[in-house]
């Protein structure tokens, strides 16, 4: 018997060109199941601005018909590049497609595609939906047919489909097919409950592709083992073309896959750049950074500082032979170009720096200085003195840097504190009720003229904050917008007379944020140091003149 050789592949012939990957969108919806958040309607057309901006090719709304508000952003067309999804779930055992409420007023809304959720696991199927397997199928084939007849794009997402194919592999596949042969341009394989590892989803991706073209094939990935990403690649290594998550992770219990991650790492990682291309161009990566921290402050909470690429620590360094060589060549400590993403490179002050972090951090912050200015020896040495004694400026560069300009003799003192005192007083209010009122006066002198501003707050340091910024006199106009959004406090040793670390996170109407730091043994002094360093940082920002 005669064989036949094995082509070898030409070296020359041209590498096959990326297939599309699409991106799909569910923070209105699954992240909206986020304890804690509650999305209006203003949120939501807001965060379509944003993802639309940057380019995500689906962008799921959610349930019309669950409740007022998604009822109300379906109710008209939505103006937008993607594709406007409403999720749903399919028509109800026992009932048709025109006869299903639900399933109409999915219909109806104003979308261009609904994505249905369907059973997968025939466990499921029996206890949850109590029908038969094969009424679940039928569910999946009819509405997805309505769907196409109402002039939308279908997609059905098969809830728990790993789990259900551990249990019973050829139901799972039966329901991706039922949904594929009935014309749904996307089947979404769900890891509803978080817990398929890596390996088992490229494998189990891996052959439903055998039945089903991986280019209609979609992954949504929980965090449930900290995998979300994970498994979303692993599925994109297996032929999957669709991820859904999240922006910032978002989500349930752990969370969904988070896109924020996901999207550099498919653009700017040769393993998936090569083999997939999104429809996020290089300005909207660019953006990725604004749009995580804008999401956050619509969420009303401090972003990540250590969340991956976009992260405010993503591209810093401690270590003062760290930075040395980051200096010289970036590429020896990062992994990736930050301004890729739209973030910077940081070089951190801390105990553990040497001059090329100062250095770094002085010239970032805008203030010239030559390498064999002397100054900087006495500067370094301070900080770690300070550090020594509780300070941490790698967590408060806008104190770190006030400490700078003052050693180098750049103006900061806009005004001086000549004195502060602060009492709390616990008294009946007009109700009879017991209460505790706090009461501040603070004494500030500004161009030889004092000024004295008594204010009242729930506790002595938001007393202190209300008397601080209630009269500054030419300066009150730079600091209207102000606002403190966070407060620290960390105790360094144990005791009553323990050494108190407060830092505070302040923010203005640009939406930039600033972290301050206090230290003292005493909790108010260290409180009112922070506060006096954040009100200085803001001027310096608006370029006020001392």
């Amino acid at each position: 018997m005669t064989t036949t050789p094995t082509q070898k592949p030409d070296p020359k012939a041209p590498a096959p060109l990326p297939e599309r990957l699409y991106l799909y969108d569910t923070t209105l919806r699954d992240g909206a199941q986020t304890p804690g958040i509650d999305f209006s309607l203003e949120d939501k057309l807001a965060i379509i601005a944003m993802l639309d901006e940057l380019g995500i090719d689906f962008i799921e709304g959610g349930y019309p018909g669950a409740n007022q508000t998604d009822t109300a952003l379906f109710a008209e067309p939505r103006k937008m590049k993607a594709s406007f999804s409403a999720f749903g779930m399919t028509r109800r055992p026992g009932r048709s497609a025109s006869n299903d409420p639900g399933l109409q007023d999915l219909l109806q809304a104003k979308s261009d595609a609904v994505c249905f959720v369907a059973k997968s696991w025939d466990y499921h199927v029996e206890v949850a939906l109590k029908t038969s397997n094969e009424e679940n199928l039928a569910c999946i084939s009819d509405s997805v047919a309505a769907a196409i007849a109402a002039g939308k794009q279908a997609m059905v997402d098969c809830e728990h489909f790993f789990d259900g194919y551990k249990a019973n592999p050829a139901y799972a596949l039966s329901c991706a097919h039922a949904a594929h042969d009935a014309g749904a341009r996307w089947v979404i394989l769900c890891d509803t409950n978080g817990g398929t590892l890596p390996h088992e989803i490229e494998q189990i991706v891996r052959a439903v592709c055998e039945q089903v073209p991986g280019s209609h094939l979609g992954i949504h990935a929980h965090n449930d083992t900290e995998q979300a990403v994970a498994n979303s690649l692993a599925a994109v290594r297996a032929g999957a073309r669709q991820i859904q998550g999240t922006l910032n992770g978002i989500g349930e219990r752990c969370g969904n896959a988070n896109l924020v991650s996901l999207i550099p790492t498919l653009m700017l990682k040769p393993a998936y750049a090569d083999l997939v291309k999104t429809g996020i161009t290089a300005h909207g990566l660019e953006r990725l950074t604004h749009v995580s921290r804008a999401f956050d402050e619509l969420l009303n909470r401090a972003p990540d500082r250590q969340a991956p690429y976009v992260g405010e620590s993503a591209f810093a360094t401690k270590a003062g032979i760290h930075a040395s060589a980051l200096l010289k060549e970036p590429e020896t400590y990062e992994h990736v170009p930050p301004q890729t993403i739209g973030n910077i490179r940081r070089v951190l002050v801390s105990d553990q720096a040497g001059k090329s972090n100062l250095i770094s951090e002085i010239e970032r912050a805008g203030i010239s200085v030559e390498k064999s200015d002397p100054r900087l020896d006495t500067l370094l040495r301070d900080v770690k003195e300070r550090e020594t004694a509780g300070y941490a400026y790698d967590a408060a560069p806008a104190s770190f840097q006030i400490l700078a300009r003052q050693a180098l003799g750049s103006a900061t003192n806009f005004f001086e504190v000549d004195s502060f005192r602060v009492s709390v007083e616990h008294r009946h209010n007009a109700k009879g009720e017991e209460t505790s009122v706090a009461e501040a006066v603070v004494k500030t002198i500004i161009d030889g003229k004092r000024i004295m501003s008594v204010g009242e707050g729930n506790g002595p340091i938001n007393a202190l904050d209300t008397a601080l910024r209630k009269d500054l006199g030419k300066f009150q106009d730079l600091i209207e917008d102000l606002e403190l959004v966070d407060y620290k406090v960390r105790i360094l040793n144990g005791g009553t007379g323990a050494i108190t670390r407060v830092l505070i996170e302040s923010r203005d109407r640009t939406g930039e944020r600033w972290f301050t730091i206090g230290v003292s043994p005493n909790i108010v002094d260290a409180s009112f140091e922070a506060l006096l360093d954040s009100v200085t940082y803001k001027l310096l920002k608006e370029g006020a003149a001392s």
